[in-house]
């Protein structure tokens, strides 16, 4: 099951350490099967509020993804970015190919109270 990165980065001052993370961020995620899937793009807020950027990398399961979050090569980096942009970071697992959303509205009607 696939399984993303995905960040939410304050707006920063440009600094040449971010400029360096970027640039050696890659290196940090390929090697686990990860790849951007969305980066340095523009954002369309429809609802609510959602200053700054999303970064968001895919990897082939979760497993992949904590083992990048947690290599010696990305724990090197990370520094780069957290002096300088606030964020907030999660893995999360994706859902399966063909994954029915009616299973979830099955188990909570299961777990209302009887009327």
């Amino acid at each position: 099951m696939p399984a993303y990165a995905i960040a939410h980065l304050q707006e920063a001052a440009p600094h040449p350490e971010i400029a360096e993370y970027i640039e050696r961020l890659p290196a940090t995620f390929e090697p686990h099967g990860g790849r951007y899937l969305v980066h340095a793009t523009q954002h369309e807020v429809k609802e609510g509020s959602w200053p700054g950027h999303l970064v968001m990398i895919g990897f082939p399961g979760i497993a992949e993804a904590r083992a990048w979050w947690d290599s010696p090569a990305y724990r090197e980096i990370a520094p780069l970015r957290s002096r300088h942009i606030e964020s907030d970071i999660i893995l999360v697992e994706g859902v399966s190919e063909g994954y029915d959303p009616t299973a979830v509205v099955k188990a909570m009607r299961e777990a209302l109270p009887a009327e």
